[in-house]
């Protein structure tokens, strides 16, 4: 039963508060990147920012070749798999748990003093 205790510090009277209210009607905290929807092109877009990823990525576009076949096509994309797989899990289970951090803040008591 804890409680968040917020102390405001920007001077605005009770008259300005119809203002203020209508531009932060939703006072919660939102700290996740992804959306349930969005979750597999955002990180699929971070992910190929990185430069070892895109090299991986290269050589699997140039495995699909047969002048400049290496390795087998499956090997080739194995590497890539493996590490954007983990990297999603990754960065899946943080955001779940800054949902969940977010969802235990937004739902707290919360004690405003003011002026």
């Amino acid at each position: 039963n804890k409680w968040r205790i917020v102390f405001p510090n920007n001077g605005r009277q009770w008259k300005d508060w119809k203002q203020a209210s209508a531009f932060y009607s939703g006072n919660r905290i939102q700290t996740t990147k992804y959306m349930w929807f969005t979750f597999l092109p955002q990180n699929l877009f971070e992910q190929f920012h990185r430069l070892g990823n895109l090299y991986f990525f290269f050589l699997v576009v140039l495995n699909w070749f047969p002048q400049v076949e290496v390795f087998h096509r499956e090997i080739a994309m194995l590497p890539l798999i493996v590490v954007l797989l983990a990297s999603m899990i990754k960065d899946a289970i943080e955001d779940y748990r800054k949902y969940r951090f977010d969802k235990t803040i937004n739902f707290s008591k919360t004690r405003v003093y003011d002026k």
